[in-house]
């Protein structure tokens, strides 16, 4: 019996394969949005959405685990018309941008990738990161600290409770062929997009289908679910060597920092929060009532409030015209 069950379990993974084979069409560039256009930096081209003037202070937002800029497109609305020029941009292996020759996406690895887009951008945008983008963005932070102006994490998953123990990939998927199918069954499956979505959601009744749908779109590019495998491991080693897992590296950071939660994130929950503030001494830790993991999809007017006010914060506090 229950190697008849491993047997179709195997079976249906192998499908899942073979739809995403199917359905992964589209060529690096082809079928961009329309709305955004790709920038050269060091690190490959990177997909950026941008709106507002040109000449206003920048707000770069880093997305979280499988999404892509389109997740922010109601937080550039509400955020552009109070004087910022609010991009947002799609870290690999997620949305649009070039998956790296070398399939690497350590914390490191994803941090220098954020420098490069930093300074091909040239101008000290306030960085906003979510959820896991938290990780290689604070790290980012921490070695080029010269080139942002300030820093807003939105329900970090920065993983600093396992420094002491610290986390391994499962054995299953270590290996790279059984990680690709778990991939394709899962992570790129559009069947189940809402679901996770709920999972990562207090208020779920904000779901509709232009947000799912919106979500799905990258899942056409070719090779995405091979990427998307390559990048799952870093959702279960502690990236140990980071400076970013180091707390006294937190407690010297030195620009404004402020933190965005949901009291009601079981992802992220709100004491890892508390945590990150108590470490930095000027940090400022704004907390939304009744939401979960991603404030700007399930309480977007609450969220763009509290980040504009943020946003003022550091403005006030920074000097965005220095070089």
């Amino acid at each position: 019996m229950a190697g008849s069950l491993v047997s179709l379990c195997i079976a249906i993974a192998f499908v899942f394969a073979w739809m995403a084979a199917n359905r992964e069409v589209l060529a690096f560039a082809e079928g961009l949005p329309d709305q955004g256009r790709l920038i050269d930096t060091s690190h490959g081209a990177f997909f950026i959405v941008e709106k507002g003037a040109p000449e206003a202070p920048r707000v770069l937002l880093a997305h979280g685990t499988a999404a892509w800029s389109g997740i922010w497109a109601e937080t550039q609305h509400n955020i552009a018309p109070e004087g910022y020029l609010v991009t947002a941009f799609d870290m690999p292996p997620f949305g649009w941008s070039e998956h790296p020759k070398a399939p690497t996406y350590e914390r490191q690895a994803q941090a220098a990738r954020m420098i490069g887009l930093l300074e091909a951008l040239g101008d000290k945008p306030i960085l906003v990161a979510h959820s896991i983008a938290a990780g290689p963005a604070t790290e980012a932070v921490m070695m080029r600290p010269d080139l942002v102006s300030g820093y807003v994490i939105v329900s970090g998953a920065m993983g600093l409770a396992d420094r002491h123990t610290p986390k391994d990939v499962p054995f299953p998927l270590q290996n790279r062929n059984v990680r690709k199918l778990a991939t394709a069954a899962t992570a790129t499956n559009p069947l189940l997009t809402k679901w996770f979505l709920k999972k990562f959601m207090h208020r779920t009744d904000e779901i509709d289908p232009a947000m799912v749908a919106s979500l799905q779109t990258p899942m056409s590019r070719q090779g995405y679910t091979q990427a998307v495998s390559d990048w799952i491991p870093q959702l279960f080693k502690t990236p140990v060597d980071s400076n970013s897992m180091d707390p006294e590296e937190w407690r010297t950071l030195d620009l404004p920092v402020a933190l965005i939660w949901g009291d009601k994130d079981t992802v992220t929950p709100l004491d890892q929060g508390q945590e990150l503030a108590a470490l930095l001494p000027n940090a400022r830790l704004t907390v939304l009532n009744y939401v979960g993991h991603i404030p700007h999809l399930e309480a977007p007017k609450e969220f763009a409030d509290a980040l504009l006010g943020e946003l003022k914060y550091i403005t006030s506090t920074s000097d965005l015209d220095s070089p």
